[in-house]
């Protein structure tokens, strides 16, 4: 039987607010509702909203349509709303003692207006200074969720490194579509993202897939992901790039290739528990740019992964935040030849007490096809 993580999350994060001086936490939709009660909220002009008093019980509150899709748990009371009632006035109502209230980051700016009016001489911080670092730190069973989203990505880049995934004569946006078709296949219930960026398109980080035909004599970047749902329904993202080259690179291009996974397992060999998120990110910054390709590379070296595709931690220069077990996040340096080629490689890592523990174990090599 698996235990259901509900009750320790509420527990650790009512401890996080007694000490952040938190009296009430607002959670509406965004990753913190699931992460806390399994339940995703649809992005609607119906509020729904967990109100989490510091002391006292929790409450869902929800639109009465939307309450037989919510599993109802121990650690909530279930309080769903009819069409002619107020769910402003509900939550108001169901706050706790005090005014200082916390509210998460992606409630829609209408709600957030609305509970403001009606609570005046309150205090409002963001609910990501609560579950933020709560979040960041990945238990074992999370840590599973994220291997088994990363080897079902694994086996999707196996297909395209192996040839097994067509590339020449179809366009990007058709093999962007069958990479989503295969992580699904593989296990996911959502696609976030397919990037596919041929020839000087993999010059652009996030590319999108369009009609340009795949040509012999060029790489194919491939950039892919979803989510995949946990023993209790809750999303956890997988999150890879691969490259692929149609016959021999340039000299220039393997020699640049060749820099960039030096790097890039520089980085994941420097992301021991302890170093900080800046250490990481300049140590695959140091071996680019001594390569003379600092320029190409544009971007931070990686993020925090979770139920989100981008959380923290945030691999990147300025972050002085140091790496602690459980934290999960990508290292994915790029270089980056604008109209002429691209290359980017990236792997999920999960700080741990004994090393670096990958979860992505794709060949690393420029595959040719």
């Amino acid at each position: 039987m698996v235990t259901a993580p509900f009750a320790d999350r509420f527990a650790r994060t009512r401890a996080a607010m007694v000490e952040g001086a938190v009296d009430t936490l607002l959670l509406s939709v965004g990753p913190d509702l699931p992460y806390l009660t399994g339940y995703e909220a649809m992005p609607l002009e119906r509020l729904t909203m967990l109100v989490l008093p510091a002391e006292g019980q929790a409450t869902l509150v929800v639109p009465r349509l939307e309450a037989p899709r919510v599993l109802e748990r121990p650690e909530f009371t279930l309080r769903p709303w009819g069409e002619t009632e107020d769910p402003i006035a509900i939550v108001q109502g169901l706050m706790g003692p005090g005014g200082r209230l916390a509210i998460g980051d992606r409630t829609w700016a209408r709600f957030v207006l609305d509970l403001q009016g009606r609570g005046p001489g309150t205090t409002w911080r963001k609910a990501s200074e609560v579950l933020g670092p709560l979040r960041a730190r990945k238990d074992a069973a999370e840590v599973e969720a994220l291997r088994a989203a990363g080897a079902a990505a694994d086996r999707v880049a196996f297909a395209l490194q192996s040839g097994e995934i067509e590339l020449a004569g179809r366009t990007e946006a058709q093999v962007s579509a069958e990479l989503g078709r295969r992580l699904r296949a593989e296990g996911h219930h959502r696609v976030n993202f397919a990037i596919v960026a041929a020839g000087a398109n993999a010059a652009s980080p996030h590319h999108e897939p369009g009609e340009v035909v795949i040509k012999p004599g060029e790489v194919v970047l491939c950039d892919f992901g979803g989510s995949m749902f946990d023993d209790h329904g809750v999303g956890y993202c997988s999150d890879i790039t691969r490259c692929v080259h149609l016959g021999e690179p340039s000299e220039e291009m393997a020699e640049a290739y060749a820099v960039l996974i030096e790097a890039q397992q520089a980085a994941v060999a420097a992301a021991v528990v302890g170093t900080s998120c800046a250490e990481v990110d300049a140590t695959a910054r140091r071996i680019i740019t001594a390569a003379g390709w600092g320029e190409e590379f544009m971007h931070r070296t990686g993020h925090g992964i979770g139920i989100e595709e981008h959380e923290d931690p945030y691999i990147v220069s300025g972050n002085e935040t140091p790496l602690e077990p459980g934290h999960a996040f990508s290292i994915e340096p790029g270089i980056y030849v604008e109209g002429r080629f691209g290359f980017r490689l990236e792997d999920i890592v999960v700080a741990a007490v004994s090393g670096p523990d990958v979860l992505n174990h794709a060949d690393h090599d420029l595959a040719l096809v």
